[in-house]
């Protein structure tokens, strides 16, 4: 009895350490369909490839990064991503690039990438940059031109233009194909359907309504 127990253990152990983890998923989730699930109507964690007899090397290139976009009112940045639509090639590659134009004395506010880490190199201007881990550490760096950060995978993070003359320009590297973004205080307070104002006075300490109904307004909520 216990020499069967040690082999079947031992034969678990095995099994286990040949199967590899699931990759980690593009999209937020993947519901299961039981009952329409067909190859006319099937959807994968993706998209699907052309024929590699029609690849050329302009699928590996883009333009996309190379001029600002429009700086956002609230905030005073804006992200410009490559993605498969101006990028062909970065189909199942596991990264996406990023500009990021912030505005004089602007940030991009505390945010999250779940399925993503990302290393920021800062091109022009100057930077406050930081993460809190789950710990509720932060970790903060002024950056100069030339000067590169990692934010880890799934934190809190924040990048802070302390110029108030010049715009800053950052690259970035997420490594995944679609890492997701979430705004910490939008996703509070600016959801379609209004979190109940009682987890805000709770959460936030807020005891006036229209404190409440004020941020939810500028917030788009």
């Amino acid at each position: 009895m216990e020499t069967n127990t040690i082999l079947f253990s031992m034969s678990l152990l095995i099994v286990l350490g040949l199967v590899g983890s699931d990759p980690d998923p593009l999209q937020d989730y993947c519901v299961a369909d039981t009952k329409k699930a067909t190859k006319e109507n099937f959807y994968c964690n993706g998209v699907p490839c052309i024929n590699p007899d029609h690849v050329e090397t302009s699928h590996f290139a883009t333009s996309a990064l190379s001029k600002p976009g429009k700086i956002s009112i609230m905030f005073g940045f804006n992200v410009t991503l490559t993605t498969i639509f101006n990028l062909p090639g970065l189909n199942t590659q596991g990264l996406t690039m990023a500009r990021i134009d912030i505005d004089a004395n602007s940030l991009v506010p505390p945010h999250s990438h779940p399925r993503a880490s990302e290393v920021a190199i800062l091109i022009k201007g100057s930077l406050l940059v930081g993460f809190i881990n789950t710990s509720n550490h932060l970790f903060t760096q002024n950056m100069q031109p030339g000067d590169c950060f990692v934010f880890p995978k799934g934190l809190i993070q924040f990048l802070y233009n302390t110029d108030s003359n010049e715009q800053a320009l950052v690259v970035s590297g997420l490594s995944s194909q679609n890492p997701g973004v979430q705004m910490a205080s939008p996703a509070a307070f600016g959801t379609k359907q209004n979190m109940p104002d009682e987890v805000f006075k709770k959460v936030f300490q807020i005891n006036n309504q229209e404190d409440i109904t004020r941020i939810r307004t500028n917030l788009g909520g």
